[in-house]
């Protein structure tokens, strides 16, 4: 299917690495222009790099999006080089471990910049040319808002913001017919994930008791398995599909985790 993506600029943050990657590397295919902003410059060429000797188009912008400030220079930065922006993919974060009894009112709201004022900052600073191109919006979010993962007070409430934000920005810009949705994340191996699961006691043992527990295919999602739905999603090929959060997760949310075993 032609997702009709072609010569779209759409940013995606976060873009360098993980998730991110592999959602630029399925729009680069689609002969979009990706353009990921993250705050280290080498990822960020590197991966434009890996794109250009795949035979496609992508840009960089480094920018430390949990300051405020480095959200709208960074939108700037894209409409400079590109002059328009046609989709915008709020994925940057990170699961920082800031937790009730743990954390505090410092933690805590720098763990909201990282995770969820930053979504904000770059919908409000691209919405003038997203109103221009009609295009979409597409929020990477995280199972913890709805089922919780205990020691993430910080993270589970970002991602509620960020399922909320979904819902209210898809009403508020309905008459832009600019559609809002999100893809939401549970089990995913990434370089972050690694890094945490080696950090367990026994991570390969952790490792297999997780997977058991995804009811299909008792394995986890692929980037790339994320990446077809936003891609979708940011495509006119869902001409009316907003508002809606997707849980690309092999049923491990909503389905009795017991079938992953029966």
């Amino acid at each position: 299917m032609d997702l009709q993506l072609q010569d779209k600029v759409i940013i995606v943050t976060g873009g360098a690495k993980g998730i991110g990657e592999g959602i630029v590397r399925v729009l680069a295919q689609e002969g979009a222009i990706p353009v990921i902003i993250g705050r280290n410059a080498a990822d960020n060429q590197q991966a434009v790099a890996a794109i250009a000797a795949a035979g496609g188009r992508a840009g960089q912008v480094a920018a430390e999006l949990a300051e405020p400030a480095e959200c709208q220079k960074a939108v700037q930065a894209v409409v400079a080089q590109f002059g328009r922006i046609d989709g915008l993919v709020n994925n940057a974060g990170v699961n920082d471990g800031v937790g009730l009894e743990s954390g505090n009112y410092e933690d805590f709201m720098r763990s909201l910049h990282r995770n969820v004022v930053h979504y904000y900052l770059m919908a409000h600073h691209a919405l003038p040319e997203l109103i221009k191109s009609q295009g979409a919006i597409v929020n990477i979010t995280s199972k913890t808002a709805e089922t919780g993962q205990g020691n993430t007070s910080a993270y589970a409430a970002a991602n509620g913001g960020r399922n909320a934000l979904t819902r209210e920005w898809a009403v508020e810009l309905l008459k832009y017919n600019i559609r809002v949705n999100a893809v939401m994340v549970a089990e995913s191996w990434t370089p972050a994930y690694e890094t945490w699961i080696k950090t367990l006691p026994n991570p390969e043992e952790k490792l297999r008791e997780i997977t058991s527990k995804i009811p299909l295919g008792n394995r986890m999602t692929t980037a790339e398995e994320l990446a077809n739905t936003t891609a979708f999603l940011l495509s006119p090929r869902s001409s009316h599909t907003t508002g809606q959060i997707l849980h690309v997760d092999g049923g491990y949310v909503h389905l009795d985790r017991a079938l992953a075993n029966a």
